[in-house]
């Protein structure tokens, strides 16, 4: 696994230096523009040659057949018809070495990038292969385990937990744990009574801070080497303080006793749920219906380019608008709403980290494409009535596509920039958000910022669709709560990993770079947290004895036979639901995404190929119109968002 990782960067790493010196397109175009005009001139050169020497032709036979006293003036005649026919044949020749010169100089510039594209297909020919032959053995494989026969393995000793496909190939495919310990010890042992929970804690090469990337405990029976691999890694033990309650410790039910009363309900935080005041809203959208078409067909001549200048059809989507997609963040703000009742700034941010990863909720099986908003599109929520919040969402920026948003509640208000960028590297996708994320607690006077983390959608060729997030992700506290920050590590897929799969751990620190709380859990599932109580050891190893483990965020259940329609969550299935009095730039508007969730597809790709192309003419008028304003030297105004306006952070570059 190790040397397949190391290949597969160093393939990346010569795909990105390759398409470092690919020709870009519009460097292409001016050459092929160039060239064209050239041409055209030798045409031009071709003209004359021709019309100046049937000239010189005609010259000539008037002088054989006139009379001698007229010699003197048709020979005049003959000397202009061949001096003009002389200049058009130096015209000729000087635009034909012209030609040459710069066909010859764009030679190997040609040259190179045919290379460069014969090499990328030839990869594509060779994955693909790879992956037909994989499928092929796990097809075998799994006919042989449905008869209950042994899976014969390379070496002729086949297990039960791993599938060897052949001496080159082999994947394994370790039995899932459940529970947080990494080992493979007895839920009787002294250590999971206890709950031991190890950190790693890696100094940066950057600045004199501690980078935290939590880990619980691994098997105790570490080979020598890999002790020696992590001498530069601080390990922090922390030990559980002894249950109140009985139970083991990974008991949800004791973890929900240990709550605090006003946390253990929904009918709190300053929300109306009395039904008669709760505005009736759908809880579901139409089936979705089954119109397969190839993925791999389109995007096989889409690698290694950037995702968002790309024409998808809308098999590929779902009926919501990226606006749409980044208000769901917002589903779990009860978090946010308990949180600013904290008077503590670690335990806040212990809430605060609990409400982020939230927002990852869905991804697991939601792997369809929000709709790219339009320029100046906007989305207006308003759930003051069940959730206490309203916010507003608007696409700021067409290239690059940005979006802005705004959210506000009584005691809490969040706005965020999002861009990202994206590149498919043939087996995945990989995106990575661009912008910040805020929060701000107006009667604390408390603010916090953070960036997302990376995303992946894997499978893009051959097999089912699946997503995974990894990471880092640094929250940091600025105003009154200055110098406090929480670090999370969101643990990347591994079939090879003891720990549970899709885990988020992370620790709190205060001003002092203090450890006060602790964080485990699953993006997918629920957020954990615990106190620090007490150190004790060294500095260079020391042992934080937490408190009891208490639940901060758990994952609703999904809506029945929501698999029919998207994996909507009851919020996703409202977002788009149509109301009057909404503004015409309103994404519930959007025809092609209205037509898509009443299941007319065709008509919806019809529809969304009219709105890009109206978009990308008036995107052309707006820059032939500043190119204009540029020549005469007057200014041209750029484009302005309805109800966002950019400024620069306060303290900082950003």
């Amino acid at each position: 696994a190790k040397a397949k990782a190391i290949r597969a960067i160093e393939c990346e790493e010569e795909e990105e230096t390759e398409s470092a010196h690919v020709v870009p397109s519009q460097e292409i175009s001016t050459v092929v523009r160039d060239l064209t005009d050239r041409l055209e001139n030798m045409r031009t050169c071709y003209d004359l040659i021709t019309k100046h020497g049937a000239a010189l032709q005609r010259a000539l036979n008037d002088l054989e057949t006139n009379e001698e006293e007229s010699l003197a003036s048709r020979t005049k005649i003959v000397n202009e018809r061949a001096t003009l026919f002389r200049i058009t044949s130096n015209a000729m020749i000087n635009a034909s070495n012209d030609y040459l010169h710069t066909a010859e100089a764009q030679g190997h510039k040609w040259s190179k990038m045919l290379h460069h594209e014969r090499e990328q297909r030839q990869r594509l020919e060779e994955i693909i292969e790879q992956m037909a032959k994989q499928q092929s053995q796990m097809e075998q494989a799994a006919v042989l385990v449905r008869q209950n026969k042994p899976v014969p393995s390379s070496s002729g000793a086949g297990t039960a937990s791993s599938l060897v496909t052949s001496d080159e190939e082999m994947e394994f495919f370790d039995a899932e744990e459940h529970g947080y310990s990494g080992s493979g010890r007895s839920p009787e042992s002294p250590d999971r009574e206890r709950g031991t929970f190890i950190l790693k804690m890696n100094k940066r090469r950057s600045s004199s801070e501690d980078q935290v990337e939590g880990h619980l405990e691994g098997s105790s029976s570490e080979s020598d080497e890999q002790k020696r691999t992590v001498q530069t890694v601080q390990q922090v033990c922390l030990v559980s303080a002894p249950r109140v309650a009985s139970g083991g410790q990974g008991d949800d039910d004791d973890v929900d006793k240990a709550l605090p009363a006003k946390q253990s309900t929904d009918s709190i935080y300053g929300r109306n749920w009395n039904p008669d005041l709760i505005k009736k809203r759908r809880d579901r959208v139409p089936d979705k219906p089954n119109h397969p078409i190839s993925l791999w067909g389109i995007m096989k001549n889409c690698i290694g380019k950037d995702l968002s200048k790309i024409p998808m059809p809308i098999n590929f989507n779902e009926p919501l608008s990226m606006l749409q997609r980044l208000v769901e963040d917002y589903e779990y703000t009860e978090i946010l709403d308990y949180a600013a009742t904290c008077q503590d700034e670690c335990e806040q941010l212990a809430y605060i980290a609990a409400f982020t990863v939230s927002a990852y909720a869905t991804t697991t099986n939601r792997t369809g494409k929000p709709f790219n908003p339009l320029l100046g599109e906007t989305y207006e929520c308003d759930r003051m009535d069940d959730y206490g919040w309203r916010c507003l969402a608007e696409q700021v920026s067409h290239h690059p596509p940005v979006a802005a948003l705004h959210c506000e509640s009584k005691n809490w208000t969040c706005w965020q920039e999002f861009s990202m960028t994206s590149k498919f590297r043939g087996k995945y996708v990989q995106i990575n958000p661009l912008g910040g994320v805020y929060v701000q607690f107006p009667n604390s006077g408390r603010r916090y910022a953070w960036r997302k983390v990376t995303t992946t959608v894997n499978n893009i060729i051959v097999g089912k669709l699946w997503v995974d997030q990894h990471g880092e992700m640094e929250i940091r506290g600025s105003q009154a709560a200055e110098g406090h920050k929480c670090v999370l590590n969101f643990i990347p897929y591994s079939y090879f990993s003891r720990d549970v799969q899709r885990s988020v751990k992370g620790v709190v620190m205060n001003k002092d770079n203090e450890v006060k709380w602790v964080l485990r859990g699953t993006w997918d599932m629920k957020i954990e947290i615990a106190p620090v109580l007490s150190t004790s050891g060294s500095a260079s190893s020391p042992t934080y004895t937490t408190g009891e483990f208490k639940l901060a965020w758990r994952r609703r259940p999904a809506p029945p036979d929501s698999d029919k329609f998207y994996h909507f969550t009851t919020l996703a299935c409202q977002l788009n639901e149509e109301e009057e009095g909404v503004a015409p730039t309103d994404s519930r508007l959007r025809p092609d995404q209205r037509l898509m969730e009443q299941g007319d597809w065709d008509e919806s790709n019809k529809e969304k190929l009219r709105l890009e192309d109206k978009q990308r003419t008036e995107r052309r008028r707006r820059e032939n119109e500043a190119e204009e304003a540029a020549a005469e030297g007057r200014p041209y105004p750029a484009y302005e968002p309805m109800w966002f306006k950019r400024e620069k952070e306060e303290g900082s570059e950003e």
